[in-house]
């Protein structure tokens, strides 16, 4: 059954467009991954739908009666309320009478299952982290057609991700979230929607699925471009010998001659790219020596002794407030152990993407933030490029590099600390958290840097999917100040510890494959007649098929302007899009053969005359 249609609704902020004409149907047995870079209008899409922003045109239609419940990434509380309060006042608004009397146990039940045990504590006191599993509490229990989750994981530990993950492929309902958590889009999601470039592109299936049918996707635009690019350089061969302006239809053909010149490389840019160096690093790393830290009666870190190695890739996991980001901030030289020593190298440079942002002025601009390091930087090729060259291969255009920082968005904020943490060219990295808030392109992106990267990276991370694609060793907190080394990544200390039935699916392999498809290219090999012969004068039968062949060239074009928009209406249908693929090559093959005939028509056209 149908929940909500979407009609061709577009939204824009100032001069900025998230989307256009975008469509989308939602029916009752979806469950959908919205993905796409950070500042594309993802949470504003969710919104949309919910009612709390308006779009600039189009249309929403609505099953009757229905019930939307949502998490976003900001909810209002009743500070002065304690936590089963604040779920049950929320979760009545929305419920039935019948409903009503079973909410209490579905929300101690459900809290629980978060990681909230005490019901009787005030919102007030709760962190950021602990307000977000009371909102989420509020959304899984109240009754609704369509739930509506923006960043369920963010702040979860992998236990109650994988209770999570459980509890959404049971529920009954249509589901449309934002996360970046992949293997929980793989396991949870039957629809994946990417938001790119303000176009909607729906594939079905789960996130592995998604990433094979966007490759597939992207080989079709490949060769739609090398297709754009050959034909732009049979139109620059024809305006090079002088286009005469004798007909409507030669002017026609320099205009698309100007169209496709404008529309050359369109398709494949806006990707994030890393391109920055790291300082060398010497011998003498960091030496951690029978360290010990304490927070009042808590012990979090006790006799505690390890150096870090050259090649190390270290993944640190464990409950929240256990002691993880304690230990990142002693390596940091940010605290002080209580007890034990530490030692580091001359060389040791680092950079910390701490879960705060730390330091960062949101009254500055984005672009002065980042010349607070640097006017000009040097990649690892020994290039210089400037601050602002930079920060677009960051996807921060023009515009946004002069936007006020406390004006971007919570993902381009993010992506903007990240960018300043790289460029100070550190040789340890140190990640607090670093997949929330930033969007799967630029987390696949991190991750091929740090595949690259001549340093240590040490990662306090609850996203499974990172972990097992960038470490090579666990350090794993086990509670009064115990922590545990484990070799391999976040898959292979699940196995060694058989904590988790679900370890094997884990390992498999991440689908990060890149485009290795090689065309064939079609080479057309004609017989140039000697224009210098004795008789250069069009025959009659040639007098026939030049006065028709530009209407045969222009018949071709139109068709090829056909299939592109049928291509562009078919973006999900690939058995479709293959055919038209297939006929697109037909057509150009023909264009080109009339082409070059008319080339050497006219030459002899004017010789004769």
């Amino acid at each position: 059954m149908n929940v909500l249609t979407i009609e061709k609704i577009s939204k824009s902020y100032g001069i900025k467009t998230l989307f256009n004409d975008l469509s989308l149907s939602i029916n009752d047995e979806d469950k959908i991954g919205l993905i796409g870079v950070n500042g594309t209008g993802k949470s504003t899409l969710l919104k949309i739908i919910q009612g709390i922003e308006t779009s600039d045109k189009g249309e929403l239609a609505y099953k009757k009666g229905v019930r939307i419940e949502a998490l976003h990434q900001t909810q209002e509380f009743d500070n002065q309320v304690n936590i089963l309060e604040q779920v049950l006042n929320d979760a009545s608004k929305v419920s039935k009478d019948q409903e009503i009397w079973n909410l209490e146990s579905q929300a101690k039940t459900v809290l629980t299952k978060l990681g909230i045990h005490d019901f009787e504590r005030k919102i007030e006191s709760l962190s950021g982290g602990q307000k977000k599993r009371v909102a989420l509490a509020t959304a899984l229990i109240s009754p609704c057609d369509l739930l509506i989750l923006d960043e369920p994981t963010n702040h979860m530990d992998n236990d109650t991700i994988d209770w999570l993950e459980e509890y959404l492929k049971r529920r009954k309902g249509a589901l449309i979230m934002i996360t970046h958590d992949r293997y929980f889009l793989d396991r949870v999601v039957n629809k994946i929607l990417e938001l790119d470039k303000g176009r909607l592109f729906e594939y079905q299936g789960n996130y592995t699925s998604f990433i094979e049918k966007k490759i597939e996707r992207m080989e079709m635009e490949q060769r739609a471009e090398q297709k754009n690019e050959n034909l732009f350089r049979r139109e620059l061969e024809w305006i090079k010998r002088g286009a005469k302006a004798r007909s409507t239809k030669q002017k026609a053909r320099i205009q698309r001659f100007d169209e496709i010149k404008e529309s050359r490389g369109l398709i494949l840019d806006g990707e994030v790219e890393i391109d920055v160096a790291s300082t060398r690093l010497g011998n003498k790393t960091i030496e951690l020596s029978n360290i010990s830290k304490s927070f009042g009666e808590l012990t979090v870190i006790k006799d505690y002794t390890y150096t870090l190695l050259k090649d190390d890739r270290i993944g640190i996991i464990g409950d929240n407030g256990i002691g993880k980001s304690t230990l990142l901030n002693i390596i940091a030289g940010i605290l002080k152990p209580d007890f034990g020593t530490i030692e580091v190298g001359s060389t040791v440079r680092v950079g910390y993407f701490s879960q705060e942002s730390e330091g960062m002025d949101e009254n500055l601009k984005a672009i002065d933030y980042i010349k607070e390091t640097a006017e000009n930087f040097v990649t690892p090729k020994g290039k210089y490029v400037g601050a602002s060259k930079l920060m677009e291969t960051f996807l921060f255009d023009s515009q946004l590099q002069y936007t006020v920082i406390n004006q971007l968005s919570g993902g381009e904020k993010r992506r903007l600390f990240l960018l300043k943490v790289l460029i100070d060219e550190p040789n340890v990295l140190l990640f607090d958290e670093p997949t929330n808030d930033l969007d799967i392109e630029t987390l696949k992106i991190l991750e091929h840097y740090i595949d690259i990267y001549e340093g240590i990276v040490i990662t306090v991370s609850h996203d499974r999917y990172f972990l097992d694609r960038t470490c090579n060793r666990m350090f794993s907190f086990e509670g009064e100040g115990t922590i545990k080394e484990y070799m391999g990544n976040y898959s292979d200390y699940l196995i060694e510890n058989k904590s988790n039935n679900q370890a094997r699916i884990l390992k498999a392999t991440i689908a990060n494959s890149e485009n290795t498809n090689n065309e064939k290219k079609t080479e057309q090999k004609t017989s140039k007649v000697n224009l210098t012969a004795k008789n250069p004068k069009l025959t009659f039968n040639e007098k026939r098929e030049f006065d028709i062949i530009e209407d045969e060239i222009e018949k071709l074009e139109e068709r090829l302007d056909e299939i592109a928009l049928e291509i562009e209406a078919s973006t999900s249908d690939y058995t479709k899009l293959q055919e038209l693929n297939d006929e697109n090559e037909i057509v150009e093959l023909k264009l080109l053969e009339k082409m070059e005939r008319f080339e050497y028509l006219s030459d002899k056209y004017e010789l004769s005359n």
